[in-house]
């Protein structure tokens, strides 16, 4: 059955306290049922003191020494954090139920300097045992328990107390009524007791509805020692008198259990414990068969493949059952001690051994289970150092141990100077530790590299020696005993030449040369905080030889730093980086800071004003894209992650004026107004972004211009000219044309009863004088333009006149964000335009458009002169195919999904 533990509410004798834990991690409790024993193992205490208590009835009782030994309870904590509680399922606070369930519950009470309150846990578990022995007998190094089989529940009948084999005491069975009134203890002498005085000695007695339970601390003043095959054994001895009115009965109940360390004998790498095949003092029939022997560690048995792998032996000759362990095998632990700083070890373990046996004579079987801890004597055990090191890595590595689990590394010496772990870590050491294979002890790993100062180095013949001379200081917990290794390490390197970094600058670019060094020195080069890669090298016009390498950044390079701005010129850093990837090791760090002239602000004598916003170092979560002026509306004309760019009028976008003696001030300032952006950069404490715009402007200024004057000839026009034309088609959510669907919304969902309103705009043209003209306009159901089947919804400018459900097209007036009618387009189209096609409905579609810019004073070409004869259409020409002019632009809309229904 799985442990029930928490952390909450829990009644003490003394006080009632519910308390969490402050920034600590919550120990780990597990329970497990060992047959006739529970065995609960606690971690995580740290340097917690720690206290048990049997809970019983909402109450507390604080298990001290005294009362755990009465009461069948076993508490040791070690010294790395852990403890391990055993209980007897007949301790004398269990819930038992039939001699088959039994229940315990424990409550564990933590206190800790670092924590204000103490921390309570609950642990309650039930074990289910009822495979029991007529007599079951249990060693622990505190106490021994015996539980004797009763004839029938409750009572005894005897006419007269005799002693000759005690347990015959136990053959005649009469009604209830019986209790327990005397002990006899027999030292060997006779010693009686009354039960009570029984209980103030130390010594546990209860009777259940089957068995009877006796418990005796270990040692006490009525055992006495008795030398078993060799092995000295402390034997406990009575007889238990039940009382009822006038009648008697006794039942015999007695215990044997090594003394500690008897029967155990060591060897430099092996601890062996001979334990008497025949116990006399609880033998009483000539008739005697040994019918199981168990080995076990910690409570647990341990099945004949686990005692093979770890080398465990358990052999039995005519004397002794004999157990054999190698020193250091899996399942031990390693104690380590100090003595005038040097290091010694004690191997430790909790051996268990289990018999069951029966006398012929009375047809009564035992379980015997003894539990012996075993320390070996102290050895010296000074920590070896293995030298690890790979020269070509750069790094010296020494690995130190192994040393146990209560040893830690306090601090590493040089001859000059002594660093603690935070020092070397800081200076780039490496240290940690790491199990040993047989999981009994560790080993520290200590990571130097050869450019720290404490290694020392001379050159001879081409080749540079390293030294390195190290002491560790280590403690042993808990008493912080100190004890010392020391480590002389050596390694010898060709003569390499690292790979080196140089550069300068210009009034545009950083130019960055990367030598080499030796040949074969594998290194990776880091622009800003992006990898080097083939086609990075390729934007920053790579060029290399055998030599060396190098590159042309332009100041404006997404891997550059703006560190400040001024008002002529911006301080921008490059940072390159040489690493090496085996270790991931830095090689160099180079870092290039040049100012750039540059204008951030122009003021021009029309009244237009252009500034630009660049992302600074200082405010690295800045969105440019969420920059505006003093009016939110006013955003950048362009953006990208490093910088905006603003081009506004000097009587807009929130622009102050004022009038200074002989010129004028114009003000803006570009910043964040977004709320939200607002909230994120004052959660990340960075500064505030704003950029003060300003021009001045000279006022009462006479100014001297020469010119001449000739009768022009012709109006003026356009020339033909080719040119980057940037067209944006859009798709609007009804024909008022003041809402968009945006990117974010594709694919864009429409029924056929709803009509599809499309904007066509040519971007950044500030020009009445020229017009956007839509030449030819077609879906598809495919993204390529040229992909089939196609339906013609503009031919030659006018709308299909083949179509049963034309195009529709909507005037378009100056209003609002439209200055320039004569930039925009705008159509509708039926979405019963692909009804006909039945097969295609519940498809996807996209609009493609050709476009034209034409000169309104000058419309030479046939497609900026168009007229169309349908009466509600304002345009009208001749149809024609799709032009592969390239003065046509294509632009395109969708995914478009048409549903049906």
């Amino acid at each position: 059955m799985g442990c029930l533990a928490g952390l909450g509410w829990f009644i003490l004798l003394v006080a009632v306290v519910n308390i969490e834990a402050q920034n600590k991690p919550p120990i780990k409790i597990n329970c497990k049922c060992l047959g006739n024993l529970l065995r609960v193992d606690l971690s995580r205490l740290g340097g917690s003191f720690f206290e048990v208590s049997a809970v019983i009835n909402n109450s507390s009782i604080i298990l001290t020494p005294s009362l755990s030994s009465q009461c069948g309870f076993t508490i040791k904590k070690y010294h790395l954090g852990n403890a391990v509680i055993y209980a007897s399922v007949q301790n004398c606070f269990a819930q038992n139920v039939d001699d088959k369930a039994f229940t315990t519950k424990l409550g564990l009470r933590l206190q800790s300097d670092n924590v204000v309150e103490d921390e309570f846990y609950l642990v309650e578990e039930t074990c289910y045992y009822s495979s029991w022995a007529s007599r079951e007998i249990i060693c622990k190094p505190n106490y021994m328990e015996v539980s004797v089989k009763k004839a029938a529940p409750n009572d005894y009948n005897l006419p007269a107390y005799h002693y000759s084999d005690p347990r015959k005491a136990a053959e005649q069975p009469m009604d209830a009524g019986f209790r327990i009134t005397t002990v006899v203890f027999f030292t060997p002498e006779e010693r009686v007791m009354q039960v009570d005085e029984v209980q103030r000695n130390g010594y546990g007695i209860s009777s259940t509805p089957t068995r009877l339970v006796l418990r005796s601390p270990n040692p006490s003043h009525e055992t006495y020692t008795e030398d078993v095959a060799g092995v000295p054994m402390t034997v406990l001895n009575t007889s238990i008198i039940f009382e009822k009115t006038k009648l008697t009965t006794q039942l015999y109940a007695g215990a044997a259990c090594p003394q500690a360390q008897g029967g155990v004998f060591f060897t430099e790498t092996s601890i062996r414990w001979f334990l008497p095949r025949h116990i006399d003092p609880l033998i009483y029939s000539k008739h005697f068969r040994l019918l199981e022997v168990n080995m076990g560690v910690d409570g647990r048995k341990l099945e004949a493949t686990e005692l093979s792998a770890r080398n465990y032996s358990l052999t039995l000759d005519d004397l002794y059952v004999i157990v054999e362990i190698p020193i250091g095998a899996a399942g031990c632990q390693i104690k380590s001690h100090a003595q005038d700083g040097q290091y010694f070890t004690s191997y430790m373990n909790e051996l268990m051994l289990e018999l069951l046996w029966t006398e012929d004579d009375t047809n009564e079987d035992t379980r015997y289970k003894v539990f012996l801890p075993v320390e070996t004597p102290l050895q010296l055990q000074p920590p070896q150092v293995i030298d690890a090191t790979v020269p070509k890595e750069m790094m010296f590595k020494a690995l130190i141990g192994p040393v146990g689990f209560d040893v830690m590394l306090k601090n590493i010496s040089s001859p000059s100077e002594v660093l603690s772990l935070a020092d070397c870590i800081a200076r780039g050491f490496t240290v940690f530790d790491q199990m040993s294979p047989n999981g009994c002890s560790k080993v520290y790993t200590v990571e130097v590299p050869f450019t720290d100062r404490v290694v020392g180095q001379r050159k001879e013949m081409g080749v540079t020696i390293y030294n390195l001379h190290l002491t560790f200081g280590f403690l042993v917990l808990p008493k912080h005993a100190p004890f010392t290794a020391t480590a002389y390490l050596r390694a010898k390197l060709e003569d390499i030449a690292p790979p080196s970094i140089s550069g300068s600058c210009d009034d545009k670019n950083f130019y960055v040369l990367v030598k080499y060094g030796t040949k074969g020195f594998n290194f990776q080069t880091i622009m800003g905080k992006r990898m080097l890669t083939g086609s990075l090298a390729q934007q920053y016009g790579l060029m290399d030889n055998d030599t060396h390498f190098s590159l042309i950044v332009p100041f404006s390079a997404a891997d550059s730093t703006v560190e400040a701005v001024e008002l002529s010129s911006i301080k921008i850093r490059l940072d390159v980086t040489l690493r090496y990837p085996k270790t991931n090791t830095t090689i160099q760090d180079f870092s290039l800071a040049c100012n750039f002239v540059t204008k951030l602000i122009e003021c021009f004598p029309n009244g237009t004003i252009t500034a630009i916003a660049i992302t600074l170092e200082s405010v690295p979560s800045l969105n440019p894209r969420r920059l505006t002026l003093r009016d939110p509306a006013c955003g950048p004309t362009y953006s990208n992650d490093q910088y905006a760019y603003f081009v506004f009028t000097a009587n807009s976008c929130g622009t102050t004026r004022k009038f200074l003696p002989n010129m004028m001030l114009y003000e803006n300032e570009i910043s964040i107004t977004d709320e939200l952006e607002l909230r994120k950069l004052s959660q990340s404490k960075e500064p505030e972004f704003e950029l003060k715009v300003f021009c001045y402007y000279d006022i009462n200024t006479n100014q001297a211009i020469g010119f001449n004057t000739r009768p022009r000839r012709s109006e003026p026009y356009a020339g033909d000219a080719r040119g980057e034309m940037q067209v944006e088609m859009r798709v609007a959510l009804d024909n008022s044309y003041s809402v968009f669907q945006r990117v974010e919304d594709n694919p864009i969902t429409k029924y056929l009863q709803q009509p599809l309103y499309f904007e066509v705009e040519l971007m950044g043209s500030y020009n009445p004088k020229v017009s956007l003209e839509l030449a030819h306009c077609w879906a598809t159901l495919e993204e390529e333009k040229m992909s089939l089947p196609q339906w013609d919804l503009i031919v030659n400018g006018c709308a299909n006149s083949r179509d049963p459900h034309p195009v529709i097209f909507h005037s378009v007036l100056p209003k609002g964000r439209v200055h320039y009618p004569s930039n925009f387009k705008r159509f509708e189209v039926p979405m019963f335009a692909f009804a006909e096609d039945k097969d295609n409905l519940n498809r996807q579609v996209f609009v493609h458009c050709e476009v034209v810019i034409c000169d309104v004073r000058n419309p030479v070409d046939a497609a900026c002169n168009v007229q169309c004869s349908d009466q509600d259409n304002t345009m009208k020409g001749q149809k024609r195919a799709i032009s592969d002019d390239p003065g046509f632009k294509r632009v395109t809309s969708g995914p478009i999904i048409i549903m049906s229904s």
